[in-house]
């Protein structure tokens, strides 16, 4: 069953979308060099407390932080520690923050410092990736459609798109029907309604798209040890364009 938002539920995703997308940017500003990791989790864990709202991923399947921030090769699910930010490094941030009973949910990935030109193009190309998969995200067209526009955008820039993990819905709670992966065939999957709310999510490598989970059952890495960067938005459907709620202006 897919949970379609009345417009007072709409009002509290856009709130809740704020709060979570302004914790991304602060985390953003941090990824420098010399930062650590947890620095930045703390960071997140109090500027979203400060909102009046409650970190989504904070124990959420036992996750022990507040923000995944995952490093270089790490994919989705690095748990923030005592590692030092190098230059060179790229960091992938996500968070979600949960405000009035409802989620937001969104990523990005970060440049620490100056970076390659390489790693800068996956950067790019992934959240453009998110870009031309949302153009899809439209009352009458269907679930797939959004993840066959983010997969032919990734492959014809000569990445591959992970698999193993996939964009959801999002609202009460933090993952809800339906999945939305970032790979398949147009025309299939649920048909898109108004008042859907989807967290669109693509996990792009730079070789691979296989990847594998370590030890600790979270922190998940490239199969090949490449780069991988993750790019996210809440997105509302609506009857004319989509609209993204993971937007930091106005809070």
């Amino acid at each position: 069953m897919i949970p379609i938002k009345n417009e007072r539920e709409i009002a509290i995703m856009r709130q809740a979308g704020k709060i979570t997308a302004a914790a991304r940017a602060l985390a953003g500003e941090m990824v420098k060099p010399g930062a650590t990791t947890a620095q930045i989790d703390k960071a997140v864990h109090d500027f979203i407390v400060s909102h009046g709202a409650t970190p989504s991923f904070l124990n959420y399947a036992g996750f022990p932080a507040s923000a995944c921030i995952s490093v270089n090769n790490t994919v989705i699910h690095g748990i923030p520690d005592s590692r030092v930010l190098k230059e060179g490094d790229i960091v992938s941030v996500d968070v979600g923050a949960k405000w009035k009973g409802f989620h937001g949910d969104c990523a990005a990935t970060f440049a620490c410092g100056e970076i390659s030109q390489a790693a800068q193009r996956l950067i790019d190309v992934t959240k453009q990736s998110f870009f031309e998969g949302v153009k899809f995200a439209r009352q009458g067209l269907r679930v797939s459609d959004i993840s066959h526009a983010v997969q032919t955008y990734v492959e014809a820039n000569g990445y591959s798109v992970v698999r193993a993990f996939i964009g959801h819905g999002v609202g009460q709670n933090l993952h809800e029907e339906p999945e939305v992966p970032n790979f398949g065939s147009p025309g299939r999957g649920p048909r898109l309604v108004r008042g859907m709310t989807l967290a669109i999510e693509p996990m792009v490598n730079a070789g691979t798209h296989e990847v594998r989970i370590l030890a600790d059952k979270w922190t998940t890495v490239t199969a090949d040890g490449k780069l991988s960067a993750h790019y996210e938005n809440t997105v509302l459907i609506t009857d004319g364009e989509p609209e993204i709620l993971t937007v930091a202006e106005g809070l």
